[in-house]
C-alpha cells in the first residue's frame, strides 16, 4: 500500500512531515509489511467504540487510542485490541493509566 493511502485511511491529510513520520514508524515496527492491512482493519473495527489507530507524537509507533464515552464501549475496544494482538501475533504495549496502546510489531 502507498504511504499516502495509509495516511488517508487513518484520517490524515498526507504531507511531507507525516510521510516522513510514517516511514520512521514503518522502520521501527517489526514485520510491518505482514501487519499493515490488519492495522487498517483494526482501525475500521474500533470506530464504533470511539477508538482509532493513529501516529504517535511521542514515539515512532502506531498508537491505538480509546476515547469511548462509556465503560462498555471501552471494554469492547480493549477486547478487539486483544483479539487483534492474539490473532495476528502482533506485539502491543498498553501505557499505564492511559487508554492507549502502542503497536510494536509482528511476533510475540
Amino acid at each position: 500500500m502507498q504511504n499516502d493511502a495509509m495516511l488517508t485511511q487513518l484520517g490524515y491529510v498526507p504531507n511531507e512531515a507525516l510521510m516522513e513520520q510514517l516511514k520512521r514508524i514503518q522502520k521501527n515496527t517489526l514485520g510491518y509489511e505482514k501487519i499493515e492491512k490488519h492495522i487498517l482493519d483494526l482501525n475500521d473495527h474500533l470506530k464504533v467504540n470511539n477508538a482509532y489507530v493513529a501516529l504517535s507524537n511521542s514515539k515512532d509507533y502506531f498508537k491505538i487510542k480509546i476515547e469511548s464515552p462509556t465503560p462498555g464501549l471501552a471494554g469492547e475496544a480493549h477486547e478487539k485490541i486483544q483479539h487483534f494482538s492474539e490473532k495476528f501475533k502482533v506485539k502491543i504495549e498498553k501505557l499505564p493509566k492511559k487508554e492507549t496502546y502502542y503497536i510494536l510489531g509482528y511476533g510475540q
